[in-house]
């Protein structure tokens, strides 16, 4: 989702409140009636539906939480994470107040209008090759959109999910990965039905303005934490090869990168500009330059360019 500026403090700093409003920490809404809410056609999350669909004996997931609004979640599981929480923690929000993206970019958007999660993993592979978990989040959310929304999702590198709406691309999610306790905090943000009254910017979208074919977020996010789920097992079974497990060739098959000009906004306020051509071993984008040097990128802000070398958006995202 695109950024927005930061809400206002006091709020962002608030804790988060349980779906059911009775205060109980790590209690959510429990079906359709839970909690309060006006929009009919949003209504909220099944816990308790989704917690009989997820955790189950042998299955990645080993809690499911849904909060009616907090500042965001990746913070707060970040801290669950360093209190000792088990892997396959989620944490989901109907509201986020506060949510970060790359480079803590802040964006929000109304209740109940999105896919607001974060769950925690601890890798058994080399930590070398943790580079790989937002691209793996990103391939297993667009497989999940595939199948259950009916929708071609493409994927800017390195985390942002895109939508063709009214025959544009349009960013209408976004993946950020933090390093927490043990292992990696990942937090995915979707806009599922965001009007387009509603867009923080004309550049963004969202399922409903790509013409989705179902934007019930219950079946929506059991089948992104299903999909995450066996692209996980598959790439800790490979000790974390991208290629071994095929994470590499299905990322590079889905990157709407690759193939275009981009302009790479590198840390220390250096610009690189080039062809995007591959996606390496590690997780990085190699860019072809002018003068012939394949150059990998491993951080950094990518700006899809046209043949003019204009930026494809408004605004960066």
């Amino acid at each position: 989702m695109t950024p927005q500026p930061p809400e206002n403090p006091d709020k962002d700093r608030r804790p988060a409140k349980p779906a059911d409003g009775t205060g109980a920490p790590g209690q959510g809404a429990e079906g359709p009636a839970a909690g309060r809410w006006t929009d009919l056609e949003r209504p909220p999350l099944n816990t308790r539906a989704l917690r009989k669909a997820l955790l189950r004996p042998g299955s990645l997931w080993s809690s499911l939480d849904v909060v009616t609004a907090t500042g965001s979640t990746n913070t707060d599981l970040a801290a669950r994470a360093a209190e000792g929480a088990p892997e396959g923690a989620v944490l989901v929000a109907e509201e986020q107040s506060a949510a970060r993206g790359r480079l803590d970019r802040r964006w929000s958007a109304p209740p109940r209008s999105g896919l607001f999660f974060s769950f925690y993993l601890t890798p058994r592979v080399p930590a070398a090759r943790w580079g790989w978990l937002p691209l793996l989040a990103g391939v297993a959310t667009a497989a999940a959109l595939s199948r259950t929304a009916g929708l071609d999702t493409a994927l800017k590198w390195p985390n942002d999910l895109l939508l063709t709406v009214d025959g544009a691309e349009r960013k209408a999610g976004g993946i950020l990965a933090e390093r927490a306790g043990e292992g990696v905090v990942i937090g995915i943000g979707l806009n599922v039905s965001l009007r387009a009254d509603e867009l923080p910017v004309p550049t963004a979208g969202s399922l409903t303005l790509a013409g989705a074919r179902g934007t019930d977020r219950d079946p929506l996010l059991r089948a992104v934490l299903r999909s995450l789920e066996d692209w996980y097992g598959a790439w800790q079974a490979a000790d974390g090869d991208p290629a071994a497990c095929r994470l590499q060739e299905t990322y590079a098959a889905g990157c709407a990168t690759l193939g275009r000009t981009v302009r790479a906004e590198l840390p220390g306020d250096t610009a690189l500009l080039g062809e995007a051509v591959a996606i390496d071993g590690d997780g990085r984008l190699i860019l072809a330059t002018a003068d012939g040097i394949q150059q990998p990128v491993a951080a950094g802000d990518i700006i899809h360019l046209r043949p003019t070398g204009e930026d494809t958006d408004n605004r960066r995202t």
